[in-house]
């Protein structure tokens, strides 16, 4: 499945919900499937800086393509890193820095968190990207 399919899935099920109190709902379901993340990989190292809580990213190549692992102290974060993670995870470093992630926009994602929380999304971004960018640089050395 291409990150833009991914995209369209998430664009469809935020769809299905007409108030924002269901779609955080959704993303709270998303932040409680995530997958474990090991208490060793909480490190400063992996802490995103511009977030407003915690957030811990890691990245790794499998068969060409970038695994990426997240979690967060605050439980709406949580849910916002496991949708980064199904779009961007299990891609090719190179789609990932070439991705326009429109889903973003086109379910207000950022309109509806705090002007805080909308620039932790953006540093969450950044810093996936960034990790991909790395990883590209890697494989293409």
């Amino acid at each position: 499945m291409t990150i833009n399919n991914i995209q369209d899935e998430i664009i469809e099920e935020f769809s299905q919900f007409d108030d924002w109190m269901d779609k955080y709902s959704l993303l709270l379901d998303y932040g409680n499937q995530l997958a474990e993340f090991p208490q060793e990989a909480k490190t400063d190292q992996n802490l995103i800086d511009g977030c407003q809580s915690k957030v811990w990213f890691t990245a790794k190549m499998e068969n060409q393509k970038v695994i990426y692992q997240g979690d967060s102290d605050a439980l709406l974060v949580k849910g916002i890193v496991a949708l980064l993670i199904r779009v961007l995870s299990g891609h090719t470093p190179k789609e990932i820095v070439e991705a326009d992630l429109y889903f973003i926009d086109k379910i207000n994602l950022k309109e509806h968190l705090s002007p805080t929380r909308s620039n932790g999304l953006v540093a969450m971004l950044k810093q996936m990207k960034l990790y991909a960018s790395v990883l590209l640089e890697k494989t293409n050395a």
